[in-house]
This record gives C-alpha cells, structure tokens and sequence, in this order.
C-alpha cells in the first residue's frame, strides 16, 4: 500500500508539473491598453475537484501548448464565465491539450474581464486582448511554428461571444491601426456561445458584465453578433445542447443562419440533451464533438 500511494503521489507530482512548465506570455510588452490604476487584484480558485476559476484579470497572458509534431495551424482559447471568471480549466487547458493531439498549437487566452474600477472603458476589453491575441501569434508566428494564415479562435458560452465578436468586429480593431497585421480570425470554433444580446436571446450577465445594466439599443445591436456577420466572417464550426438553459440554443442558430445568409461555411453539431458547461464531453451521449472538430478541421485543409 506504502508503494502504491508513494506511486500515485510521484504521478500526481508529474502531472502538476508538467501542467505548470506551459510557457506563460504576457499578452503586451509595454503599457496595456484601456488598463488605469486601481486596487483590484487577480483571483484564483482552485478547486478540490481540480477545477481553475480565474477573475478579476489585470494582467492577460497567453498560456502556450505546443504538440509533439505541429502541422503549422494555431488556435487561440477563450474560456467562458459570463465575462465574470473565466473556467481555465475544462473550457482551457483540456481543450489545449486535445487540440495538440491534432498537431495544432494552442493558445489559452486569461482575458480581462470587464471591470469599471480597472479599466477605462470596460465593453472594449475583452475584443482588445483577443485582437492582441491573435496579433502576437501571428507576428511570433515563427517561433511557435505556425502559419500566421492558419490561426483560428475558439471559444466556450461568454468567450464564444467574445470569439464570435473577434470574428465580426476586425475591420476596425478595437485599439485602432497597430500596423499590417490582421486580427481576423482565420476559423471559429464556438462552443454553446453566447451570441445575441437581444431581450429575446440575452445571457443576462454575459450582458449586464459587459456592457452594464442599461445598455443603450445601439450597444445592444453591436454586441449582437448574429446582426454583425458579414461575406468576410470566418468559417465557423457550431456545438450546443437544445437543452441548454443557461444560453438558449436559439444562440447559435441565428448565427449559423447569418453565416447562410451571407455564405459564410459553417458546420452546427446540435445534441439534444447536454445544458450547459460540459467542455470537452457531452455527458449525454457516446458521441464526442473533438472528433467532429477534428474531422471539419481537416476538411478545410487546417491539419495537413
């Protein structure tokens, strides 16, 4: 038995290890935009069942998950948390690591969160770190071994809103012209996402967090991503549960329907049971939606 548990301990050690030697990149180099000073500082909740709760973020980084062999495609990972914490974990890490078993680099987004005590003008945050995201994997393109014409964004209920405002939103970046490289995601992947902000449709704290309690109509159709898609949006792969009671599933079908509209290629996987928040497994059934991903990814030439 001393064995065994002195066994178990060393695996355990290994992992944890292991989990902790990802580099770790701060997402600006110099000063960070629409950051002022406060008190606030970064919360970290690590849970007896292992799960990461990260909120009030005041310095985003970029943790990096390079594969064995890399077919030269990069994801950038939004987790969710009703842009009021983000789950690093299960909508993070896991996906990171599955996503190298494709041969693809990922990359785990901690955005900020929108905070007025923090930052000067809250909505705009979270789209400036992932434009600034998608920036820095292009321009260290390189380094990490990846085509900057092969980088998608992929992103779980709030950061799927956030992933789906990336993907709508990069003819005019959020920080203003930042030289010749672009900020459009070359795919979506968008996970049970948050992507109206309608009374009908609305995660009402995904809402409220980003853009206040009173939005005026015209924040309202702005962050409405369906409204804001265009012939230029990414390619987008869609999964959600018709269940789900957190983010109506409604969500993902005006999106896919705009993608249609303006032929944009989309591929939607609808389970009929799920709710909300499974990350990388739908309890409810055998089937897995990585191998979905997989196989779309392939189809579009983003694993050869």
């Amino acid at each position: 038995m001393r064995n065994l548990l002195s066994f178990l301990f060393c695996l355990l050690a290994v992992t944890f290890t292991q989990a902790q030697n990802q580099p770790v990149l701060p997402l600006y180099s110099g000063a960070i935009p629409n950051a002022k000073p406060s008190s606030v500082q970064e919360v970290v909740d690590k849970q007896a069942s292992g799960s990461i709760r990260i909120s009030k973020v005041v310095q985003p980084t970029l943790t990096v998950y390079k594969p064995a062999k890399a077919n030269g495609t990069a994801v950038v990972i939004c987790p969710g948390g009703g842009y009021g914490l983000l789950a690093m974990d299960h909508e993070g890490y896991d996906v990171a690591r599955r996503l190298n078993e494709m041969g693809i680099t990922a990359f785990v987004l901690k955005y900020r969160l929108p905070n007025a005590q923090s930052q000067t003008d809250k909505s705009v945050v979270p789209l400036l770190d992932a434009q600034q995201a998608l920036r820095l994997v292009r321009q260290r393109a390189t380094e990490f071994g990846v085509n900057p014409g092969r980088v998608g964004l992929l992103g779980f209920s709030a950061g799927g809103h956030l992933a789906a405002t990336a993907g709508t939103h990069f003819a005019t970046p959020a920080s203003g012209p930042q030289g010749n490289t672009s900020v459009r995601p070359d795919f979506l992947v968008l996970l049970y996402p948050v992507i109206s902000f309608s009374e009908e449709l609305m995660h009402a704290g995904s809402r409220t967090n980003l853009i206040g309690e009173k939005p005026t109509p015209t924040q309202i159709q702005l962050y409405s991503n369906e409204l804001q898609v265009s012939a230029q949006t990414p390619p987008t792969f869609l999964v959600h549960a018709a269940d789900d009671q957190v983010v109506k599933v409604q969500n993902s079908l005006v999106f896919y329907e705009a993608c249609l509209q303006h032929k944009v290629p989309a591929e939607m996987h609808l389970y009929p049971h799920g709710g909300h928040g499974f990350g990388m497994l739908n309890p409810t059934t055998k089937d897995n939606w990585t191998d979905r991903l997989q196989n779309w990814l392939d189809a579009g030439g983003w694993l050869r």
